[in-house]
């Protein structure tokens, strides 16, 4: 089957360019062009992915994107925004985006990125050698997609999954933020990394008792991230 795909903007020819090229490249596509709007499709339309404009009449994306997570919707979201200041992308990332792009931008950019989200999606369950793996208190069973803290369940976007995942995959290993862009999103961000710290920090608030002293993404300074298996549980294979 299509895959499905909801587009939000406003700009009717932005909307057009996105459904004409996207459609081309054989997706299923729905558009709406304000926030409120997003709510009424879902009813009838259950989108595999959400390009979901920053600014919009009615509800704006970073509210749209709260409201999707606050109701446990964890479809992946990319976000467009027209706006340079780099704090409106980490907004739209803090409010749970999985991505995000600059206006202007080549369709086929977006094509691409779309696949690299699904491409990781769907080589999660069979990519790894381990199905689940308990490390401390943690527990992430891969093929269910599910996260345990010490028996209690963590609610994770798509992309915190993938990111946790990676990390427990290479646990031990010190990871640059470079690999993890080009492990976790498929792809390189032109140099921009602040997108994998904005995970990490959204993980150790999901993860770990503190998140200002975590017991397991750890910052190796001036290089980028490991997975630490705390001392009491050398163990990392249930």
């Amino acid at each position: 089957m299509r895959k499905k795909i909801l587009v939000v903007d406003d700009e009717p020819s932005i909307s057009m360019l996105i459904d004409f090229n996207l459609k081309l490249a054989g997706y299923d596509v729905k558009c709406v062009d304000d926030g409120e709007a997003v709510f009424d499709m879902l009813r009838t339309f259950r989108p595999d992915l959400i390009v979901l404009d920053l600014m919009l009449p009615k509800m704006d994306g970073i509210q749209v994107c709260r409201e999707l997570r606050k109701q446990n919707n964890a479809v992946p979201i990319i976000m467009l925004t027209a706006l340079q200041d780099v704090t409106d992308k980490i907004a739209g990332l803090d409010n749970g985006a999985d991505d995000y792009m600059t206006k202007p931008f080549s369709p086929q950019e977006l094509i691409s990125r779309i696949g690299a989200l699904f491409r990781r999606l769907q080589s999660l369950p069979g990519a790894a050698d381990e199905t689940t793996y308990t490390i401390g208190q943690l527990t992430v069973q891969v093929e269910q997609r599910e996260v345990r803290i010490g028996g209690k369940p963590i609610e994770l976007t798509p992309k915190e999954f993938e990111l946790l995942h990676f990390l427990c995959r290479h646990k031990g290993k010190v990871l640059s933020r470079q690999q993890l862009l080009h492990g976790v999103w498929d792809y390189h961000f032109l140099g921009d990394t602040r997108i994998v710290d904005v995970h990490i920090s959204h993980l150790r608030d999901k993860i770990e008792k503190n998140a200002r002293t975590p017991e397991y993404i750890m910052t190796v300074r001036n290089v980028g991230y490991k997975m630490h298996i705390p001392s009491y549980n050398e163990s990392s294979l249930a």
